[in-house]
């Protein structure tokens, strides 16, 4: 059967994955409320699309941190991505790359940051989790920097891993043939067996709980790379993030995994745009799956998105050529999405191209939701 959108990859992923894999990629925390919202919340937000616009020619291309890049959409920070597939992270940067995108390393990759360089060329981000052990940190830094990494992706929202109840249930833990190759020579790389989910075990002994806005600080002493906070969703700490220095700011609920009953980020997405106030770029990170949803995401003021799971669920069901696949059909959608709301670049999609149901003023412009 043909492949024609990003969702049908699960459906494969499920069947090929074995139950504890494919569960730990697919769940959300507790009750899954944002999980299901983070979807959802996109199709509350309807085109206003304008005619009669020479669309002949469309430009995707766009920049981040000043490294070009063909579309503003880019790969998310997955971890063990080995568990997907034997090439894992591998297979991920080589699609990245040949997309023209970027990809985001996981601190818990099941390749380590010199392996996925030696792939070939490719921007790429390295997406980091802050150990007790500042000496780890700062060496796994200084690796990503050597590695010709471009930049650092800080996951703030996680100083305890949420509750993720079928990890729980199927006692999840890190196969056996599989390590966390970053922290091989440090004893971190293998992941216990515990009597409940054996990432939360690791969590609460490795990652600090004490991590604060200095420690985002202290970070720009020990690395010249530019730091994204990947985990915001409010104003209040979008200005935070810029007054710690942050080069940009990834509105993430961590794929509905870490708090549930927060914001959908497509939702949240809004506020921190214009707590930002251009100072810095702001992404989204979670729920995307369509090349409208990309659009929307740019019309409230994204300068990007970052895509997860239809990574890891298409590395699963089809290796690299699924990840390259799901990176060709979101962009042939975005560009069609961009044609037929009369947009020929990146700056041309405006506020004015959607409406939401909380736009009071333009409400009684759009049909009843």
């Amino acid at each position: 059967m043909e492949i024609t959108n990003v969702m049908e990859y699960e459906a494969i992923a499920k069947q090929k994955l074995p139950k504890m894999v494919f569960d730990y990629y697919a769940s959300g925390a507790e009750d899954q409320w944002t999980l299901a919202e983070n979807r959802n919340a996109f199709s509350r937000i309807l085109f206003r699309p304008r005619i009669l616009i020479d669309v002949s020619k469309i430009d995707m291309a766009t920049t981040v941190l000043g490294f070009k890049i063909s579309m503003p959409i880019m790969i998310a920070p997955t971890a063990m991505q080995k568990m997907a597939h034997p090439e894992g992270e591998y297979a991920t940067a080589r699609a990245a790359s040949a997309a023209g995108t970027i990809m985001t390393l996981s601190s818990w990759a099941t390749s380590s940051v010199e392996e996925v360089a030696s792939t070939g060329p490719g921007i790429r981000f390295f997406q980091l989790y802050v150990y007790k052990d500042r000496n780890v940190v700062a060496q796994l830094v200084r690796r990503a920097e050597r590695a010709g990494f471009k930049a650092i992706a800080l996951t703030v929202d996680t100083p305890r891993l949420g509750r993720r109840e079928s990890d729980i249930k199927n006692r999840f833990t890190l196969p056996p043939f599989l390590t966390l190759k970053n922290f091989e020579g440090l004893d971190l790389g293998k992941m216990d067996k515990a009597n409940d989910s054996g990432l939360a075990s690791y969590v609460a002994g490795q990652i600090d709980r004490t991590l604060s806005w200095k420690d985002v600080e202290w970070l720009q002493t020990i690395t010249r790379l530019p730091i994204l906070v990947k985990g915001v969703l409010t104003a209040e700490d979008a200005r935070l993030s810029i007054q710690a220095g942050a080069a940009g700011i990834i509105v993430s609920n961590h794929g509905a995994r870490q708090l549930d009953y927060v914001p959908s980020t497509i939702m949240a997405l809004e506020e921190v745009v214009k707590a930002a106030q251009g100072r810095v770029p702001v992404f989204l990170d979670g729920g995307v799956r369509r090349g409208t949803d990309v659009f929307k995401a740019l019309a409230l003021g994204a300068s990007g998105i970052f895509i997860g799971r239809p990574v890891v669920f298409s590395l699963a069901s089809e290796g690299e050529a699924g990840v390259r696949k799901v990176l060709q059909m979101l962009r042939e959608e975005f560009e069609l999405t961009m044609a037929l709301s009369g947009c020929r670049s990146l700056k041309e999609i405006t506020r004015d191209h959607i409406v939401t149901d909380w736009d009071h003023p333009r409400a009684r412009l759009a049909p009843k939701l």
